[in-house]
């Protein structure tokens, strides 16, 4: 059986130093409750684990999302901007089987991450909108081994 993962970037954040502490701006926090409330009315995301980066946009994106889908968050901190979506596709290939994951981080990593297991290559990943979120579904998650099954962002909700 196929197993699924979805990969969300933050909503949008404002300027500020040092990287790890900018937060979610007005429209940021909009934008991931519009997609948290599309995520919370499907029936098929049923114990969903809730991963998420240490950065402050991060988590603040997860707080959203946990509240709507009733889910704990858990930090995961090789999914930061700057880490490689090999190391996350190793992580990923050591979890148990059975529930869905969704992950909250960043660009680029979300981009490369999903284009490493759906094209085989951290270089043709997907370009994500803030709050964007790539559903992909595999029977093992190495490299061009999954296939994108949907891909949303807050202007697709209407």
């Amino acid at each position: 059986m196929a197993e699924r993962l979805l990969i969300m970037r933050h909503g949008e954040a404002g300027p500020g130093h040092p990287d790890v502490e900018r937060e979610l701006t007005g429209h940021g926090q909009q934008e991931v409750r519009r997609m948290a409330a599309w995520l919370a009315d499907r029936d098929d995301l049923a114990d969903l684990r809730l991963l998420v980066s240490p950065y402050r946009r991060a988590r603040q994106s997860a707080a959203a999302l946990a509240e709507a889908l009733e889910a704990e968050v858990e930090t995961l901190p090789l999914i930061t901007p700057d880490d490689p979506p090999q190391a996350v596709a190793d992580w990923l290939l050591e979890q148990s089987p059975g529930r869905p994951l969704l992950m909250v981080s960043h660009m680029p990593l979300v981009g490369a991450l999903t284009g490493l297991l759906v094209e085989g290559r951290a270089d043709r990943g997907l370009a994500f909108p803030t709050a964007g979120v790539a559903e992909l579904e595999a029977e093992v998650w190495a490299a061009g081994c999954a296939r994108l099954a949907r891909f949303m962002a807050p202007a697709d909700l209407g």
